[in-house]
């Protein structure tokens, strides 16, 4: 079996839109992530998720998977590029490949670094004007009548 260009163009542009949900939903985290990864690349001029995983710490029930945001921007504007890909060092990933990062522009990202200072801790229960930080994906109501809930116990009252 062969994906065709259409198939590749879709997952793409699904992957964008995750990682666009991601970024806002999860922008306290994301920014300490940008923040991580342009420190380690200005330290030690190559980085990967790794390194980022390694400086964000992230409270209980928030997901990882946020951080696979923290690239696209500055790679998009031009501030790092991927310069291949490693192992991750992390047992629970499994040897997976990761992009290695390097800096594109060096005074790019001391002046990023500059304009874009670490976000507080959220309180709980705290939602920023903008809405940032809200669930990632809408809850669906769960429709318990009906022939629905017949069907599944018949004989059960709910």
């Amino acid at each position: 079996m062969t994906l065709d260009s259409n198939d590749s163009d879709e997952g793409e542009r699904r992957k964008a839109e995750t990682l666009a949900a991601l970024a806002k939903r999860r922008s306290v985290y994301v920014r300490r992530g940008q923040r991580a990864l342009l420190t380690a690349l200005l330290t030690a001029g190559e980085a990967s998720a790794d390194d980022v995983r390694n400086a964000v710490e992230l409270p209980p029930g928030i997901d990882p998977v946020c951080l696979g945001a923290v690239p696209g921007a500055l790679a998009r504007t031009g501030i790092i590029r991927r310069v291949g890909y490693v192992s991750t060092c992390r047992s629970v990933a499994h040897a997976r490949p990761v992009a290695l990062w390097t800096l594109a522009d060096r005074q790019r990202a001391l002046a990023w670094l500059a304009d874009h200072p670490a976000l507080a801790d959220l309180d709980d229960g705290e939602v920023p004007a903008d809405g940032s930080q809200l669930l990632l994906f809408p809850i669906q109501p769960r429709n318990d009548s009906g022939a629905a809930v017949a069907a599944a116990a018949p004989g059960q009252e709910f």
